[in-house]
């Protein structure tokens, strides 16, 4: 091979793993993107909605059986509000749109790397072939403020390193009286928290006009906490404020 030969081919190499890489990027936000669509149709029809169930197959495909509500304790079961499976008698506003939520969803787990993976556990309450999606907030940032302050209510803004699938590195507090502010490295909440916000994050991160609504650049003279080199990809998230 020449070595112009050779240089071709390594320019060409790298474009096509810098476009793999956006190829990526944009199948998980179109993959959350039809997410936050259905679940906005879903709660239209039935707010009280929490969770679709539906069964997977080895061949990528789902069979809806429902949706769920909240789960009322913790050793209570999912309510059902919605059976997909012809056992409703009566009619139900999301039998309208049943082939549309199981196309959707399907189209949302698509990619091994969809981050709506995140929100999918099996279904305890049910045996065989039963999971479940968790739909997500209508307002992310917000869910993200209430979990936060469940923790620490003084609150103000987080670190988030996109690095590490928007894992929280320090919360802030405020301000001390010498004007800096008051910074909470490894925070510690419960691992329920730790697993809603880290999936949250995740989700904000993927979707890019969420990302730049709700995410700021660090000041230049930001020292990570554990003593890390930092990029533009540690980003800070103030908090909006909660009731």
């Amino acid at each position: 091979m020449t070595p112009a030969a050779h240089d071709q081919v390594a320019i060409l190499a790298e474009q096509r793993e810098e476009l793999e890489a956006e190829r990526l990027r944009i199948d998980k936000a179109y993959s959350l993107a039809v997410l936050d669509h259905i679940s906005a149709k879903i709660r239209a029809a039935c707010p009280e909605a929490v969770y679709v169930t539906f069964a997977y197959h080895n061949s990528r495909t789902l069979d809806l059986h429902g949706v769920l509500g909240a789960q009322p304790s913790p050793l209570g079961t999912c309510p059902e509000l919605w059976d997909n499976r012809g056992e409703d008698e009566d009619e139900h506003p999301l039998d309208c749109i049943a082939d549309q939520i199981e196309s959707d969803i399907q189209t949302a787990l698509a990619p091994y790397s969809s981050p709506a993976w995140a929100s999918v556990h099996r279904n305890s309450a049910a045996e065989g072939n039963s999971w479940l999606l968790e739909l997500p907030p209508a307002d992310r940032a917000a869910r993200v403020a209430e979990l936060v302050h469940e923790h620490y209510p003084e609150a103000t803004a987080l670190i988030v390193d996109g690095r590490a699938a928007g894992r929280v590195i320090e919360i802030l507090e405020g301000v001390a009286d010498d004007g800096t502010p008051v910074r909470t490295p490894r925070p510690r909440w419960s691992s329920t928290c730790d697993t809603a916000l880290t999936r949250l994050l995740g989700q904000l991160l993927a979707l890019s006009a969420l990302a730049d609504r709700h995410l700021m650049p660090l000041p230049g003279d930001y020292v990570h906490p554990h003593g890390l080199s930092t990029s533009d990809q540690v980003r800070l998230m103030p908090l909006p404020p909660t009731a």
